[in-house]
């Protein structure tokens, strides 16, 4: 063989391993993702079946229920609402009325946490449920102002 050609082939080795990394690291990187849904995206069958993604809101008021380490609780963006279970120790920051970020899947229209993550102090709130409650709260607003305009 010659030079020319064992450089060719060290190349295309090369450029094929690289390639092989780089699909391996994308596709771990795909499977780790996890994005946020509101519940009002959830309603609208947007969030993934079968797959783990984070839902946020606020916990309404008199919707958690306490059975020893499992906790049920409700999450609402003031438009529509997702029922959660979680088995574990809560944050301490975790109230009804506040705002709260869990990760998990829906199971059934009850989602499942793995994880739930409580705001930090009186002013915070994960951007992405603040968002989705501002987004909430617009299209209720237009909804009224639709209603009010109709005779």
């Amino acid at each position: 063989m010659k030079p020319r050609h064992q450089r060719l082939l060290w190349a295309g080795a090369a450029l094929l391993g690289l390639a092989a990394i780089v699909a391996l690291v994308m596709n771990a990187f795909r499977s780790n993702l996890v994005f946020f849904y509101s519940p009002t995206q959830v309603a609208a069958h947007e969030a993934p079946q079968g797959r783990p993604f984070r839902i946020g809101g606020l916990v309404e008021p008199g919707s958690v229920k306490r059975e020893g380490v499992r906790v049920q609780f409700v999450v609402s963006d003031g438009t529509h609402q997702v029922p959660v279970v979680y088995q574990g120790a809560l944050p301490d920051l975790f109230k009804e009325g506040k705002g709260v970020v869990a990760q998990g899947q829906l199971q059934g229209g009850t989602f499942s946490a793995r994880e739930v993550l409580a705001k930090h102090d009186e002013n915070y709130m994960p951007p992405e449920a603040a968002d989705a409650l501002a987004r909430a709260e617009q299209a209720r607003n237009r909804s009224e102002k639709s209603m009010k305009g109709t005779p």
